[in-house]
């Protein structure tokens, strides 16, 4: 299965990747789970909403409170302490049904790649597993 290539804009942002991984659905599989896993540590994923952009600026505005960028107490010396805690407590991965040949996501959710430390290039690692119903 392909990886999904993110490039970054800025420092901290949630970026809808939705659309990618619904491309990378193999066809004929009706039903299964789809595993998003990110393969950076000062990067997460989540699911959550995405029609109000308000969300990703309330969520980022949290995180920030959480885990200001300088805080004299981080002995991590590279200077992104922040963004280890912020991955972490976003985590580094999400399962996501598969149903009638489609992601399984409610009405308002979108999967957010969460990037922590940008602008940089990224990569989320995507396997689909087949459920009982397999393939046609």
């Amino acid at each position: 299965m392909p990886d999904i290539r993110i490039k970054s804009n800025s420092h901290t942002e949630l970026i809808d990747i939705t659309p990618q991984i619904s491309s990378l659905l193999p066809a004929g599989m009706e039903s299964g789970v789809c595993t998003a896993f990110s393969t950076h540590t000062t990067a997460g994923l989540t699911i959550n909403e995405n029609a109000d952009p308000d969300v990703k600026k309330d969520i980022i505005f949290l995180l920030d409170k959480i885990a200001p960028w300088t805080n004299s107490i981080y002995k991590h010396g590279e200077g992104n302490s922040a963004a280890h805690v912020k991955a972490s407590l976003m985590g580094l991965s999400v399962a996501i049904p598969v149903r009638n040949g489609k992601l399984r996501l409610g009405t308002w959710q979108c999967v957010y790649f969460c990037e922590f430390d940008g602008p940089r290039d990224r990569t989320v690692c995507i396997e689909f597993t087949a459920g009982d119903s397999g393939r046609k």
